[in-house]
């Protein structure tokens, strides 16, 4: 994909970039494809895939959250927020969205020490507001430092949704947003997590289809919202919500 066409994309969803930004994601991309035949980072492995697989799967999350948090997404992008993404990997859709909201502050969780170490190389060389925990997401979620402390809380292609809840609202602040991107069984999911998203504070508020121009399948973010305090048994120990999903 031509990156002009990229950023005509971008700007159709209402994430507009400047050249600053996309000269960011174009190196961004680079940073990947080469550390890729390192590490396997993701299985996307042109830049085509990567711009509209990753980088715009991300920024339509952007849209969404800033109607859930009852603004328009360039007044979004005015906002300070803290956020954390849950098994960053390559990056996404954390990397994405912090070069298109400045204001956004990422701590990125990746408990393989070879992608912390690429994810701390790109953040560096582009510039961003974000650090890296080498860690697992159940370590963080019970370190006071962080546990319930952001505003914003992400995570893609990491678990099913029963399992991911209980990595990503622990880590959200009273009132603060997960945004999970998903595939087309999004909804099956909920259902599934139903009473996880409960007990761990959470509620439903919304699956939304992204609205990925030309996008070549339906995208979907299942958006929660933190309404109380995250009982102190969870998360569970490192591995035991993936082996027994709540």
């Amino acid at each position: 994909m031509p990156w002009q066409t990229f950023a005509q994309r971008a700007r159709e969803m209402g994430v507009p970039l400047t050249p600053d930004q996309l000269a960011r994601f174009r190196q961004y991309t680079a940073l990947l494809l080469e550390a890729n035949r390192r590490v396997n980072l993701t299985a996307l492995r042109d830049e085509q895939a990567l711009a509209t697989k990753f980088h715009l799967d991300a920024l339509s999350l952007l849209p969404i959250i800033a109607r859930h948090a009852g603004l328009t997404p360039d007044a979004l992008r005015q906002q300070s927020w803290r956020a954390a993404d849950v098994g960053s990997g390559g990056g996404a859709p954390a990397i994405p969205l912090a070069i298109a909201w400045p204001g956004l502050r990422y701590a990125l969780i990746e408990s393989i020490a070879k992608k912390a170490r690429f994810l701390e190389s790109a953040i560096a060389a582009l510039g961003l507001q974000a650090t890296v925990i080498n860690a697992r997401a159940e370590d963080v979620g019970r370190d006071e430092a962080h546990r319930e402390g952001y505003d914003l809380v992400t995570a893609r292609a990491v678990a099913s949704l029963p399992a991911l809840v209980e990595l990503t609202l622990p880590l959200a602040r009273i009132n603060g947003i997960i945004a999970l991107p998903k595939g087309p069984k999004a909804p099956e999911e909920v259902e599934a997590a139903g009473r996880a998203i409960a007990l761990l504070g959470g509620e439903l508020a919304g699956v939304e289809r992204a609205a990925i121009p030309d996008a070549p399948e339906t995208r979907l973010a299942v958006i929660l919202r933190k309404r109380a305090a995250t009982p102190k048994g969870y998360p569970r120990r490192a591995g035991t919500p993936g082996r027994k999903p709540l």
